[in-house]
């Protein structure tokens, strides 16, 4: 039977052969032809069960971030008469922000914008009304892209929160943020990761340094210097009122990253696997850093201090988490922690600028310092891009010009909504108000 079969496969192979020779080339093309179909429906990416789960774990514990995460952060950072509407700014821009990306903000951030594709989306997703079941993103259903992506739109406003508290009328925030995130948030996102002008031009962001906290630490810090200084600065008590609510709020915040870092791989493989190792290392090499930096030169390492380094060194890792080694998280999560350390302690105390909670701080220069580190740390074999260690020099330069483009438009977009706003229904609660608190004021609530 061997022998036959043997034979049989060797006559044909021996025919084959002659009809190629006496036929050319083009016979084997033309009988190959017919087959090249159906070879090609099969390199069609397909639903990935291990990718979809992932997936929608990742989405879970980024929401979890912002609430209850961000919340608790920032409402343990105030003063007692202000914790409800700190939390209640976050709560409610997660409320809106969810919305408004459905209606127009992934349209913006992720459509076709024809001739202006390079600086914005179009509106042919408006209200998601081109969205299938079936709709494919990769190995996962583009439903489970969109609501990834909008946990993202929901959190980077409400990060700026923490520059604006106790001070802000609570109506004009809300119309604030969703001007900002439509006209700052969606247009940079489509620029990085819609297919805009600086993902062309090479500008490595991973997970959201440019997009998510240089966006929202200079759009902070904007805030904070048009709205001015809050009553009582540098004459009154302004200490946190309760930092075991900030330090669960960091801890949920560093769970959740990895979500945000390695579920931006948007799949169960092995760049997701070490994006959260250098995710975890360069979170504690950030919170030792401040620590370690606050006890030379304050003598007592605080709760605050260790859980702000260790935010910054997240931040700093994000734009890096996909194209760096753990050598690169820790150098990145040092300089990270030193840098926002510096600037929170030293620069802010220096300039007199009230940035309630840091968000410029930790999120602006925690996000500068990362993304221009990652064009020093990136790894080719690991992102497919070298960085300056292994001799690609003008990478730095792209990483710079990534954060200039961000910075730039941020800062000009940004003060623009807000003098209109002011000048227009106002943009800070009455003195009355401030001083007995925004609580009982704006909402009729207060904690006992």
């Amino acid at each position: 039977m061997k022998e036959s079969l043997f034979s049989r496969s060797t006559l044909a192979l021996a025919a084959g052969l002659a009809l190629t020779l006496v036929a050319g080339p083009g016979f084997a093309q033309e009988v190959i032809a017919p087959a090249a179909p159906a070879a090609a429906a099969a390199a069609e990416p397909a639903l990935s069960a291990g990718d979809t789960a992932w997936m929608l774990t990742s989405t879970v514990i980024v929401l979890m971030m912002a609430i209850p995460g961000l919340a608790l952060f920032y409402a343990g950072m105030t003063r007692k008469k202000n914790v409800l509407n700190t939390v209640a700014m976050v709560f409610a821009a997660v409320c809106v922000l969810s919305v408004t990306w459905f209606v127009i903000g992934y349209s913006i951030a992720f459509g076709d914008g024809g001739a202006l594709n390079a600086y914005t989306g179009g509106l042919d997703k408006l209200f998601l009304g081109h969205l299938t079941k079936d709709a494919m993103s990769g190995t996962i259903p583009e439903s489970l892209f969109i609501v990834f992506q909008m946990t993202f739109f929901a959190i980077t406003p409400a990060l700026i929160v923490g520059s604006i508290v106790e001070r802000m009328k609570f109506s004009s925030l809300l119309i604030f943020l969703v001007l900002w995130s439509l006209i700052v948030y969606a247009p940079i996102c489509h620029w990085v990761w819609g297919g805009g002008f600086l993902s062309e031009d090479g500008v490595l962001d991973f997970a959201g340094g440019t997009v998510v906290h240089i966006n929202s630490g200079v759009a902070g810090l904007v805030a904070a210097l048009v709205l001015g200084r809050r009553k009582g600065y540098g004459t009154e008590n302004l200490a946190p009122h309760n930092l075991v609510l900030t330090l669960i709020g960091a801890s949920l915040l560093w769970v959740g990253w990895f979500g945000f870092n390695a579920g931006s791989a948007a799949a169960a493989n092995d760049t997701a696997s070490m994006a959260a190792l250098v995710t975890q290392i360069a979170a504690a090499a950030g919170g030792l850093t401040w620590m370690v930096a606050e006890w030379i030169f304050h003598r007592k390492p605080t709760v605050l201090g260790v859980t702000s380094g260790a935010i910054a060194g997240l931040v700093g890792i994000t734009p890096a988490a996909g194209f760096v080694d753990p050598m690169g998280g820790l150098f990145i999560g040092i300089g990270a922690g030193f840098a926002a350390f510096f600037f929170s302690t030293v620069v802010k105390k220096a300039m007199g600028y009230d940035e309630s909670l840091d968000v410029f701080g930790v999120h602006g220069i925690g996000g500068i310092v990362g993304a221009i580190l990652t064009g020093v740390f990136a790894v080719e074999a690991i992102g497919g891009t070298a960085g300056l260690l292994e001799g690609n020099f003008a990478q730095v330069w792209i990483q710079i010009y990534g954060i200039l483009a961000t910075i730039i438009w941020c800062a000009l977009a940004t003060f623009v909504i807000l003098i209109v706003l002011k000048y227009t229904i106002g943009i800070r609660v009455p003195e009355p108000v401030e001083v007995e608190g925004l609580d009982v004021n704006l909402h009729g609530e207060v904690v006992h």
